[in-house]
């Protein structure tokens, strides 16, 4: 066994590791740190195949933005975790059945699954030769230009999904007080103040 090897499977575990604790961990904030460490360790095991590009971005993008904000999501809001968990059992039968479905399609979709010809061709050498194109340049390639369309309608569903979460977690309150900032633009001074004429020794 090579080092790369070992390097795999240490990774692999590791992945698998984080994940479940991620899924599992009882403190949120916990969820978050296992989270970050599978994300770590999917960087690596993208470093092992050449993808460099893929795994700094994970690292960049990932850990460094979106699992720093779930962090700071979790810690910031007030959650009774106890009534929570009270009300997630509430669903459990629905959630298992929903889990026995997923797996059956997964058993149906890798069930009759036979690998292409000339699999072993790609695995040896995931990414092109660098003297043909260096692997952040067959990423783009792939992206912009053989897929673009599957990435474009991805993104477009990204942003709906974003608009409806926003939708469906806006409440609007009476007792607030809002401000107007067309009204303030669009008002006159002649209508907005009014002189008073205070003669000596009288107040208003």
């Amino acid at each position: 066994m090579t080092v790369a090897d070992v390097t795999f499977y240490m990774f692999s575990t590791v992945m698998v590791i984080g994940a479940l604790m991620t899924v599992t961990a009882r403190n949120p904030v916990h969820s978050v740190l296992w989270l970050i460490l599978s994300f770590l360790s999917g960087a690596g095991l993208f470093v092992l195949i050449g993808a460099e590009f893929v795994a700094m971005l994970l690292i960049i993008v990932y850990v460094g933005a979106v699992a720093v904000l779930f962090l700071f999501v979790v810690m910031m809001l007030d959650i009774d975790f106890a009534a929570l968990k009270a009300e997630m059992a509430k669903y459990m039968p629905l959630a298992g059945l929903i889990g026995i479905v997923l797996m059956m399609q997964l058993a149906l979709a890798f069930g009759p699954w036979t690998p292409s010809e000339g699999i072993e061709t790609r695995l040896a050498s995931p990414t092109p030769p660098l003297e043909e194109a260096h692997n952040t340049q067959a990423l783009g390639l792939i992206l912009y230009d053989q897929y673009f369309l599957a990435f474009q309608i991805s993104g477009l569903i990204l942003l709906v999904a974003m608009i409806g979460a926003i939708v469906l977690t806006l409440r609007h309150r009476s007792d607030v007080k809002r401000q107007d900032v067309v009204a303030q633009m669009m008002r006159d001074p002649k209508t907005a103040m009014e002189l008073k004429d205070v003669k000596p020794g009288q107040g208003l």
